[in-house]
């Protein structure tokens, strides 16, 4: 038997479709939302991955070039300079360097030709690094409540600076000086 629709009947229906394009275009909206939050974070954090790998491969701030032009690592290593295939050292010096804009504390140091110097860069405030003419070291840059620690044989007699080499820092005296006695 057919039904008659009433005037009710299409009312009812027409609230009904409404309904379900209002409710389908919120779920869209949402989806939408979802997308664009998950690309943020995956941006976010191939950025952070990028710059971290970028500041400097792992191992680098270890590295000095040598006299001969040949590679060395200076890294802290267990056993005797003679097991580490290296020739009789100094003592080891070692320093904390605090950085913040635009100053390190302390700003001199002094060693003895053959010591082994051992730096500890604190970054107290901003995005600083510490860098040594005349020595091819340093370390990467680092943000306020990092650290970061450089070795290296102090083989050759001097005065030297030491300072930050990001943006204008150096010249607004971001700067110490290393003595090799």
């Amino acid at each position: 038997m057919a039904r008659n629709a009433t005037l009710g009947d299409c009312l009812t229906g027409s609230v009904l479709v409404r309904w379900a394009h209002a409710l389908s275009a919120h779920q869209n909206t949402m989806n939408n939302f979802l997308i664009a939050l998950v690309i943020v974070a995956v941006l976010g954090g191939g950025y952070y991955w990028y710059t971290s790998q970028r500041a400097a491969p792992e191992g680098v701030e270890n590295m000095m070039q040598e006299p001969s032009g040949a590679m060395m690592d200076n890294s802290t290593q267990g056993g005797t300079p003679q097991e580490r295939g290296g020739a009789m050292m100094g003592t080891v010096k070692e320093f904390t360097i605090s950085g913040q804009p635009f100053s390190f504390a302390p700003n001199t140091m002094t060693v003895k030709k053959g010591d082994t110097v051992k730096i500890t860069f604190k970054n107290v405030s901003g995005t600083h690094d510490l860098r040594v003419d005349g020595y091819n070291v340093g370390t990467k840059v680092i943000q306020a409540g990092q650290e970061e620690t450089i070795t290296f044989v102090a083989d050759k007699a001097g005065t030297f600076e030491y300072y930050c080499s990001v943006g204008e820092h150096r010249q607004k005296g971001m700067k110490g000086t290393l003595t090799v006695q």
